[in-house]
């Protein structure tokens, strides 16, 4: 499911009458005279730039199933009194894309409840923050042609203060250019104006995993 709404900037520069225009196809027009005032704005903010971007149109994407996330997840956690065991594995899915393009900054964040006494092992190397309770790991980039396709797992093992350790959910941040995952796709009907260059960019929302 896709949720539309208006760039905050351009809120009075792109609209629609709200009819629904096709299945596939909604139509947007653009108040020129508005457009111009923002852009004559951003060059007085940035006088030394060749061309300005601007953010036209902003949606939301609900996930339908594992096929529809880019990047898939398994949380596991095992563990006693004494001792927490948790994996992370993640895998790359270039099928939820238009078209496949890396993620980057790739932030996992696991809250650990009953408190850490020691770090015993963290594959790869990752980050407590004892004031947040979370280990954090972070991978800059990830893609098909990572190693192993972008398919792995993140290995952590702690000793606990007051175990054992509840599971908790897993929040993951990522980034990507180039491309959307649901294939939506912009074009200018009309004469007199032309796009010179389109940017296609998509990042992790409400992005959970749980045990």
């Amino acid at each position: 499911m896709i949720l539309l709404c208006l760039s905050g900037t351009l809120f009075s520069s792109l609209c629609s009458d709200g009819a629904p225009d096709g299945v596939d196809i909604k139509e947007f027009w653009v108040n020129m005279p508005n457009l111009i005032t923002h852009l004559k704005k951003v060059a007085e903010q940035k006088p030394q730039a060749t061309y300005y971007n601007v953010d036209m149109i902003k949606y939301q994407v609900s996930a339908e199933g594992i096929r529809s996330t880019p990047l898939n997840l398994a949380v596991s956690w095992r563990g006693d009194s004494v001792n927490t065991d948790l994996r992370i594995d993640y895998k790359y899915n270039a099928e939820a894309m238009a078209a496949p393009v890396p993620l980057h900054n790739i932030h996992f964040v696991v809250p650990v409840n009953g408190g850490i006494a020691r770090l015993h092992t963290m594959i790869p190397p990752a980050t407590w923050n004892p004031e947040q309770q979370t280990i954090q790991w972070k991978i800059q980039s990830l893609s098909q042609r990572s190693e192993n396709g972008g398919v792995g797992a993140l290995l952590g093992r702690f000793q606990m203060e007051e175990g054992p350790c509840k599971p908790s959910q897993l929040a993951v941040q990522f980034t990507s250019e180039g491309s959307t995952l649901s294939g939506c796709d912009i074009q200018l009907v009309g004469t007199g104006y032309r796009l010179s260059l389109v940017k296609k960019r998509f990042a992790a929302g409400k992005y959970l995993a749980d045990n």
